[in-house]
């Protein structure tokens, strides 16, 4: 279980670096269409909602299988006809960000991630937080929920790319 939640989080890491590394500063900061996040908000977003803080805060054991919500999670996130409305502490700001700070703060996050899901007691639920229609999420399940969310939005990223560079030609 541990094993494969590391590499899970490793492929997603790479993959969201792989991205993002395909966007300079300008095309980081280019609004792709109307209604949409920058590449680089979007990027907030994820280093906001992948910051460990909830893995890492205060937490309690359950009875529970520690992947029992994985299924609900993945069904939940991978339906990309779905939209939905990020909360308030995780809305990324206006202000323009460089390709520096965003991989910055992205290898930052990853790396408390990372460290995460190879030290702390996966089984334990992270009472500090818990993503409406859940519960309680242990910490696993939270780890999951960053990847499977951070993939979502890779996707997200590569449109993004796609529409910019459309764009350009133009």
């Amino acid at each position: 279980m541990r094993a494969q939640l590391i590499s899970e989080t490793a492929v997603t890491g790479q993959l969201l670096v792989q991205v993002l590394s395909a966007f300079d500063d300008k095309q980081l900061n280019t609004v792709p269409f109307e209604g949409s996040w920058t590449a680089a908000q979007v990027a907030e977003h994820i280093w906001k909602a992948g910051d460990c803080g909830v893995v890492y805060g205060p937490s309690a054991s359950t009875q529970r299988a520690a992947d029992e919500k994985v299924n609900a999670i993945r069904a939940l996130f991978q339906d990309y006809n779905t939209k939905f409305n990020a909360p308030e502490m995780i809305i990324p700001g206006n202000a323009p960000h460089t390709q520096t700070q965003v991989m910055e703060h992205i290898h930052q996050v990853w790396d408390k991630l990372t460290t995460a899901a190879n030290t702390v007691d996966l089984n334990e639920e992270c009472l500090a937080f818990e993503v409406p229609g859940f519960g309680p999420f242990t910490r696993l399940e939270w780890i999951k929920f960053i990847n499977i969310h951070t993939r979502r939005h890779i996707r997200q990223l590569e449109n993004i790319q796609a529409h910019v560079l459309k764009e350009q030609l133009v």
